[in-house]
């Protein structure tokens, strides 16, 4: 692919990408990285660079304080001299997973973190607030930052590959802007990243409410080259040192894909706008992962890479919970029950005012009544099918079978179901059986459906309302 080696087009694409972001008028965006170290029981956080970066700021400046109410986290940009909020956003983090595994009990670690807003034209303090146990936000760090200061990076780097305009439909400032960003794809498998790139792009954009809204989106690409193709297993004792660090088997969880190497990830997506990233791995197990206002990933290859991008990108985008219950999963369950910051889970403490009530019809009880048993009782019996086959280690399309084998089984038992098209509060959501509810009988949060419920789908709205709205 010799266009793709040419030391030319970067660049030239670069300056092209600078101009739709209004470049006259648009501050560099700004990015302080840090160190966020602790247990489950105290966190202590250290400044590590602070980084102009190579693009103008891409996001819509009429929308500079956010209101979503999203993320475990939340982070502010006061003007130093009159405390005055110029950004704000929420947010969660690897950390903030981390700290609720068993793992947090006993062991410190460390991760890298950071921070993106517009470069300030004066001196400010960036504040990062984080819910309490009645899910308020309380401030823990707070650290000051002069755009004066010598020691900001603002050296502008080579790209590291091409940036493919998959779909550029305005500029920036008023559109939601995508980055499907390719790891463990060789200078060679350019043209499959591409490929991958375009066909989950169009699995996105087929599913409501991102079909309706899909003008409101520019959508950019970029695959840094990998020495090898692939990425890091653990588990099956594959390797790679993929360009944006990507690996399965995150807290141990081996379908689990994320990328610990924050600056690694920081660097290749710095040469697109965007305000969403999507890791595209050029892997075929299965295997996916979703943090809010982070990133979140997907095994291209995989046969229910369609599904896993939807309901990664869900996490993401809009902070969705997994409404899921019967599957593992790493994280210890909570000891107390607090409504969630998620837009489609509830605690049920109050059910007369339940956050989405308005879209209950009057006749659904709540909670609402479903065959929860059965469904149980086929899920334990589906999950330890699924370890017989990690057991003897059979083939990847063994695994396949059996979740398309449990998909058409339960599509057979939410069809018998009295509410189940309804909006109410059905039990079983957040990884627990008990205490939590969701909006809906089956959305692509709880099962391998196609399609978000109501409840989700609203929530989806809102975030492009938010990016995209004056």
């Amino acid at each position: 692919m010799k266009h793709l080696s040419s030391p030319s087009r970067p660049a030239l694409l670069l300056l092209a990408l600078a101009s739709l972001a209004s470049a006259a008028t648009a501050p560099r965006a700004m990015r302080l990285d840090y160190y966020h170290t602790g247990d489950a029981a105290r966190e202590l956080f250290s400044v590590d660079r602070v980084v102009l970066e190579p693009l103008p700021w891409a996001g819509n400046p009429a929308r500079a304080v956010d209101d979503t109410n999203l993320g475990k986290y939340f982070f502010e940009v006061r003007d130093q001299k009159t405390d005055r909020v110029l950004f704000s956003r929420g947010f969660a983090s690897i950390y903030g997973e981390w700290e609720t595994t068993d793992e947090a009990r006993t062991v410190n670690r460390t991760f890298q973190e950071s921070l993106r807003f517009p470069a300030p034209d004066a001196p400010v303090r960036v504040v990062l607030k984080k819910r309490d146990r009645q899910n308020v936000f309380r401030e823990i760090w707070t650290t000051a930052v002069d755009p004066k200061d010598i020691f900001i990076d603002r050296a502008r780097p080579r790209p590291p590959g091409r940036v493919i305009p998959v779909q550029r439909t305005g500029d920036p400032a008023t559109k939601v802007d995508l980055l499907i960003l390719g790891d463990g794809y060789t200078a060679r498998e350019q043209v499959k990243f591409e490929r991958d790139a375009r066909r989950l792009v169009e699995v996105l954009f087929s599913t409501s409410p991102f079909k309706e809204r899909r003008r409101d989106f520019n959508v950019w690409a970029l695959a840094p080259p990998a020495f090898e193709s692939g990425v890091s297993r653990p588990s099956s004792g594959i390797y790679r040192d993929s360009p944006v660090g990507a690996a399965y088997d995150a807290f141990g969880s081996e379908r689990y894909v994320l990328t610990f190497d924050n600056r690694a990830f920081r660097k290749a997506a710095q040469f697109a706008p965007y305000e969403f990233v999507e890791i595209l791995t050029n892997s075929k197990t299965y295997g996916g992962g979703g943090i809010h206002n982070l990133y979140s990933t997907v095994a291209a290859d995989s046969a229910w890479a369609d599904y896993v991008f939807v309901h990664e990108f869900g996490h993401h985008f809009a902070g969705l919970a997994d409404e899921y219950y019967t599957s593992s999963v790493a994280y210890l369950p909570s000891t107390e029950r607090v409504e969630p910051w998620e837009p489609n889970a509830t605690a049920l403490l109050d059910p007369a005012n339940l956050k989405w009530k308005d879209l209950v019809a009057p006749d659904t009880p709540i909670p609402t009544p479903w065959g929860k048993e059965a469904f149980e009782k086929f899920s334990l019996e589906t999950q330890r099918r699924r370890g017989r086959i990690r057991a003897e280690k059979r083939p990847e399309s063994v695994m396949d079978a059996l979740f398309r084998e449990q998909l058409g089984q339960e599509a057979r038992m939410f069809a018998r179901e009295r509410y189940g098209t309804r909006v109410g509060a059905f039990e079983g959501a957040m990884y627990e059986a008990r205490g939590y509810y969701r909006p809906q009988l089956d959305c692509i949060m709880f099962s391998r459906t196609a399609r978000f419920c109501a409840v989700c789908r609203r929530a989806v709205e809102r975030v492009i309302d938010f990016y995209t709205r004056g």
